[in-house]
């Protein structure tokens, strides 16, 4: 239950600001804004903090979830559990919020995957090294 709380507190914080760093840079906001005007950026984000909330809480909850099916299968590794789990939620960010018209490229789907991988591996970083996860019963020989 606690990797889930994680997912739900972690993912939606993050990804809700890696989203307006993508969006803010997409539309060409910090090629004419200064450095003093990153307040702004400050402000609107916790302006906008519920909505992030309100629409990444179940997306992260089903990261968690897969992050926690993977925690049960014997093979798969902490490190590469993180891995899978972030490429998932790359490719479903990507797809999510990233448009199919003629603004779309390479650069794009790298920036909203970011939004949805960094989140994923850091949440399941967080896990992996701060909750108390029960060990696997060995089978007897």
């Amino acid at each position: 239950m606690k990797r889930y709380l994680v997912f739900a507190l972690v993912g939606p914080f993050v990804g809700g600001f890696l989203l307006l760093l993508t969006t803010t840079y997409q539309s060409g906001y910090w090629a004419q804004a200064h450095l003093g005007e990153v307040g702004k950026l400050f402000v609107v984000f916790f302006k906008s903090l519920q909505y992030s909330y309100l629409f990444g809480f179940l997306p992260s909850l089903m990261i968690g979830a897969v992050d926690d099916i993977l925690f049960h299968v014997r093979r798969i590794g902490p490190v590469l559990r993180m891995l899978l789990v972030g490429l998932l939620a790359f490719v479903l960010a990507a797809f999510t919020y990233g448009s199919r018209g003629s603004d779309s490229g390479a650069v794009q789907l790298i920036l909203y995957g970011l939004v949805g991988f960094v989140p994923a591996v850091l949440s399941s970083w967080l896990v992996h090294h701060y909750v108390e996860e029960p060990q696997a019963a060995t089978a007897a020989s």
